[in-house]
């Protein structure tokens, strides 16, 4: 099981970056329950403040070219579960002195797209047989994780609405939308949503190797 978690930081300039908001438990979470169902795991982390699930080979990475990379280079598994939340784009072009502040203007930031991990995962070669990304939403979030799912070729997306307090918070409440149909799970702590999301995962390959 190849699982991402955590957030990346794209620099700006040796002390300033964007990011996207992600404590990061989710996605420790999922790899502890993996390992506790027996399952060899990688987790590939963004810069996060967590210990390291016992059983789980971890590696750290700070920008979303070096998430993509480190998750290439861990390929292949039987399950990918893309936690992380990637940052979307990052400078185009890196400063490698501080931006000084000059009078009330900001300066101009130009941005480029990131690698977009869950996509290049579902695409790859050898891809895995099942494909779980994550969708963080503000609004209409079944409409918008189920054009994800499509979108980005994923077996399954699990949603769950971010507008309270969710990010960093120990408790989640998650919806798996999957070609099957959906399921919304009970608001429960992140490791119980862990747990349950990785006994349907191992469901799933016992029912696929018997058919």
């Amino acid at each position: 099981v190849l699982v991402t978690a955590g957030p990346t930081w794209e620099a700006i300039d040796p002390v300033r970056y964007i990011a996207n908001r992600s404590s990061g438990k989710q996605g420790f979470a999922i790899a502890a329950a993996a390992a506790a169902l027996g399952a060899r795991v990688t987790l590939v982390a963004g810069p996060v403040a967590l210990k390291t699930p016992v059983g789980v080979a971890r590696i750290d990475v700070e920008s979303a070219r070096e998430m993509a990379d480190a998750v290439r280079r861990a390929m292949p598994a039987d399950v990918a579960v893309m936690v992380a939340a990637v940052a979307d784009w990052r400078p185009k072009e890196y400063r490698a002195e501080k931006i000084k502040k000059r009078g009330d203007a900001p300066p101009a930031l130009m941005l480029t797209e990131n690698p977009d991990i869950l996509t290049n995962v579902a695409t790859a070669q050898r891809r895995p047989e099942l494909v779980i990304g994550f969708a963080a939403e503000t609004e209409n979030m079944l409409e918008h994780a189920r054009a994800k799912r499509k979108r980005k070729g994923a077996d399954w997306i699990v949603a769950n609405d971010v507008s309270g307090n969710v990010m960093g918070g120990d408790e989640n409440r998650v919806t798996i939308i999957s070609g099957d149909g959906i399921e919304t799970l009970e608001e429960m702590p992140k490791a119980a949503v862990a747990m349950a999301l990785m006994e349907r995962v191992a469901a799933s390959l016992r029912a696929e190797a018997a058919e």
